[in-house]
């Protein structure tokens, strides 16, 4: 298939019965560009006979670093066959389970709730994302017949669902709710906890075929952070050296297409591929730290943004402070290497006020919860964004953000704005 459209459910189920490699490309033009140039002229008719039907899907790509992989149907299928094995331990049938699914089938994360449900001959049910948006509007969808409902969500639909009362009673009716794609914020857990969200935090790749652990909703609900421990088909460990996640198991992607040439995923000795993320072993399994090529050296220290990220989240949410979104981005600094930047969007009511006293305070309020980190994790500088926001999968767009640093830091004899604290 072309790369130049989305797809659909339809196209995908005529695609692999007749045995093709289709191309997801998503909605953006650089993508279906970027796809297209990777598949090159040859199409993808050689791969297909080499590896059967199957997709050839985006991987992560919020660094501009994306890469087009390729998963193949089998692949996919042990993926779901691992899934399904999980929810049998938790007693849950997964042929009886209504499959929710409002995420794009661009991504891994909305491609596989389709798989599942075709391997375990249960219902799938695509939900237009804008429900998510608009909880009022769930009440069009009742739960009924009995059957118990699975969603896959990343922590930013979580967030906005839980914010309306008609959203949160909707969570509750739901047998399980895989929680993945990014951290999920301990405040935000704590609040699903309380609600008695039965969540069950996750984490898998796109060269991986989605999932490879999850921590079962009894021992979240319990207290246990972290994503749980390996599915039955899957191998995990950590480099020693520096904590990354490393991965063994028969359903990693054969690589990624790069002008029409497969390139094999840079694997380890033994089959294991390195993730980019790092982790550690807790007593709730994986916790991821964050992403390895995120990481900063600031003094001599190793730092983790989005872990601070997530801290002073917290911390703001306990001290009552208008905050509604926090990004920390390294800048270069020739005494520490490299320092943070902190972009803050307040919440709607406070945004409307700014330039004010009360929206400069709020950077004040910020920098003081942090006067008793460490050196290096202390943002030096804090600076209002009012566009400030994920991407639809709740992932940060770093490179995004960071040319919108980059202009708004570039000489023009400007006088400095009200909405600026330094933390000197």
């Amino acid at each position: 298939m072309s790369a130049g459209a989305a797809i659909t459910q339809e196209a995908l189920e005529a695609g692999w019965a007749a045995g093709q490699i289709l191309a997801l490309p998503g909605p953006a033009p650089r993508d279906r560009q970027a796809l297209a140039a990777a598949i090159g002229a040859g199409g993808l008719g050689p791969l297909a006979h080499r590896w059967g039907a199957g997709v050839v899907i985006g991987s992560g790509g919020s660094e501009g670093g994306r890469r087009w992989c390729l998963q193949p149907l089998a692949h996919l299928e042990r993926s779901a066959a691992a899934t399904g094995r999980w929810l049998t331990a938790l007693g849950l049938d997964p042929g009886t389970c209504v499959q929710l699914n409002p995420l794009p089938l661009h991504h891994v994360s909305g491609l596989l709730p389709l798989v599942r449900a075709r391997c375990w001959g249960a219902p799938h049910r695509p939900l237009d994302p804008q429900l998510l948006r608009d909880p009022e509007r769930l009440r069009e969808l009742p739960l009924s017949g009995g059957q118990p409902a699975l969603l896959s969500l990343v922590p930013t639909q979580l967030e906005r669902l839980m914010r309306q009362p008609v959203g949160l009673a909707w969570l509750q009716q739901l047998a399980l709710i895989w929680v993945g794609g990014a951290p999920l914020p301990s405040e935000l857990a704590a609040r699903a906890r309380a609600a008695g969200l039965p969540l069950a935090p996750c984490y898998g790749a796109t060269e991986t075929a989605a999932m490879v652990c999850a921590l079962p909703p009894s021992q979240f609900l319990a207290g246990v952070g972290g994503c749980g421990s390996p599915l039955d088909d899957v191998e995990l460990r950590l480099d020693p050296a520096g904590a990354a996640v490393e991965i063994r198991t028969a359903r990693l992607s054969p690589g990624w297409l790069e002008a029409g040439q497969l390139r094999p995923l840079a694997g380890l000795a033994g089959g294991w591929w390195r993730s980019g993320d790092a982790g550690r072993i807790t007593p709730g399994g994986l916790e991821l730290l964050g992403r390895l090529d995120g990481a900063i050296h600031s003094g001599g220290e190793t730092v983790f943004p989005e872990r601070l990220e997530e801290r002073l989240r917290a911390q703001a949410a306990e001290a009552g402070l208008p905050l509604q979104e926090l990004l920390l981005l390294p800048v270069e600094d020739g005494a520490w290497g490299q320092r943070l930047v902190a972009l803050v969007r307040p919440t709607a009511a406070l945004a409307q006020q700014q330039p004010s006293p009360a929206a400069h305070a709020l950077l004040e309020q910020l920098a003081a919860l942090t006067a008793s980190w460490a050196p290096a994790e202390r943002p030096r500088r804090w600076l209002f964004c009012a566009s400030l926001e994920r991407s639809s999968l709740g992932k940060w767009q770093r490179s995004r953000w960071r040319a919108w640093l980059d202009e708004l830091e570039a000489p023009t004899g400007a006088p400095a704005s009200r909405s600026d604290v330094d933390a000197l």
